[in-house]
């Protein structure tokens, strides 16, 4: 039997996936959805970085206004580039999709492999991540390979093996940030507004690094 909390994360996953295809083929939803996204996101945010430096001194004061601001900064420039590789060329934008593509397999290879290997931890910041979990996410990554090369052609085989392997290293490292600061702020999660999951920057922590990198790195190569 599936159990209720389960059941939750299947619905709220479906309805996200049904939400990211709607924002792929119509682009007023990728605009008003990533709007919305990044406001909530950022409130989630700022209500981690508050509850770390809740003591009212000048330095957790300036600390608070800088996070604040560089938070807010970031995720308006991360909406940015997602817009503009949306209606600049195919090509940013599918540099866009296997980015995201490559932290969803990531962090669902950790899961699984992590969960059914279980072993050494990977790092006392998140005690649930061991090294089994961190290589089946690079595993998981090269599995898109086979499918995505095609449209990559331009790209030497070897290279593009290394491109997926650094935007699966940086969705990891920024799985490890979030997990960092909910470990400081002592919360288990971000937010509740996805049931099963959490907030959403629980569910966004690696995309919202991986995906800006992604379209760096391939444009630059």
């Amino acid at each position: 039997m599936i159990d209720d909390e389960l059941k939750k994360r299947i619905f709220t996953s479906i309805i996200l996936i049904l939400l990211l295809i709607f924002m792929f083929y119509y682009s007023y939803i990728l605009i008003i959805s990533l709007i919305i996204v990044s406001i909530i996101v950022w409130i989630e945010f700022y209500g981690l970085i508050s509850k770390i430096f809740k003591k009212k001194n000048f330095k957790n004061k300036l600390l608070l206004f800088l996070f604040k601001s560089f938070s807010l900064i970031y995720l308006s420039l991360f909406s940015f580039l997602i817009v503009v590789a949306k209606f600049k060329n195919t090509s940013s934008e599918l540099f866009v999709i296997y980015s995201l593509l490559v932290s969803i397999n990531s962090d669902l290879g950790g899961l699984i492999i992590g969960k059914t290997f279980k072993g050494r931890k990977l790092t006392l910041i998140s005690p649930n991540k061991t090294l089994s979990g961190s290589l089946g996410s690079f595993l998981f990554s090269l599995l898109l390979i086979p499918f995505f090369y095609q449209y990559f052609n331009n790209f030497e085989i070897i290279t593009f093996i290394f491109i997926t392997l650094l935007i699966s290293l940086v969705s990891q490292i920024g799985d490890l940030f979030i997990s960092y600061l909910k470990r400081k702020a002592k919360v288990k999660d971000t937010g509740d507004l996805l049931p099963g999951h959490g907030g959403f920057l629980d569910r966004l922590d690696g995309i919202l690094f991986a995906v800006p990198f992604g379209l760096i790195l391939f444009n630059l190569l």
